[in-house]
């Protein structure tokens, strides 16, 4: 699939722990290198806390801060990229689509409209989501956005202690060119879990086994999909990528299809 090596770009990552928080600076030093303009918005409701040191991407200095302002002010002042956070969870289809509205950048060009009026051109932002979420009731709010949109990329993470996946869901013309997380993985649809917000500060303490090799697996891949799609304008791997950190080996399907649970 082929995407524009020109048109501006707009980046919302909504997670900014375990895995989301690794795809940041890589994600950054990929955004700094491209010639066009950049928006960043970083999205997480989540406090950094003694347990996450070992294993996320956050120093003692940075204990009971807000995740993505954290990192929103450490890489766009590092980078001079333009970056915005939001320091809540995002749990509302309304919020999400609002996140994702394009900016429109006139250009120095004019085409006729319908009425034969001579207007100028203008082109829209690509858009796209990283989801880096441990929840599929997120994902279910993702989904739904995803399947409304006009236009846009949607690249989810979800690994476990030493495997994961990467689905890389595209909408064009509104129409959906390759899956989403939750089509390949229909479970993701099913109620068994609750939003972060939901969670009671009991079953906040519990997560899913995960080591920082995984997460960091899980935001390299995440980072090759869209150093394909922005810097090589044609992602060879667009779809699906599975990994394993003990067999340290990384499979990619142009087509989308179902396999297993989704970590």
């Amino acid at each position: 699939m082929i995407f524009s090596k020109s048109r501006p770009v707009k980046i919302v990552l909504v997670g900014t722990g375990g895995t989301g928080g690794y795809i940041v600076p890589q994600l950054y030093r990929l955004l700094y290198a491209l010639d066009r303009p950049i928006r960043v918005i970083l999205c997480d409701g989540d406090l950094v806390e003694e347990k996450n040191l070992g294993r996320q991407n956050f120093i003692e200095a940075d204990l009971g801060k807000n995740k993505a302002m954290v990192l929103a002010e450490r890489y766009s002042n590092a980078f001079g990229i333009e970056t915005s956070y939001i320091p809540q969870y995002v749990e509302d289809e309304e919020m999400l689509e609002e996140l994702l509205e394009p900016l429109q950048y006139p250009q120095n060009r004019y085409v006729t409209n319908q009425n034969g009026e001579a207007v100028r051109k203008v082109i829209s932002e690509i858009v796209i989501l990283i989801g880096a979420v441990d929840n599929n009731r997120s994902r279910q709010v993702f989904h739904s956005v995803f399947q409304r949109a006009k236009e846009l990329i949607y690249i989810d993470s979800g690994n476990s202690k030493a495997s994961g996946q990467v689905i890389c869901g595209v909408r064009r013309s509104g129409k959906t060119f390759y899956q989403p997380v939750a089509s390949l993985y229909p479970e993701v649809l099913e109620q068994t879990d609750k939003f972060p917000t939901e969670l009671s500060c009991a079953e906040a303490s519990i997560s899913a086994p995960q080591t920082i090799a995984a997460n960091l697996a899980a935001a390299t891949v995440v980072t090759i999909h869209i150093y394909n799609i922005l810097a090589e304008g044609n992602n060879h791997s667009v779809g699906k990528s599975v990994f394993s950190t003990k067999s340290v080996n990384i499979q990619s399907f142009k087509k989308n299809v179902k396999r297993r649970k989704a970590a």
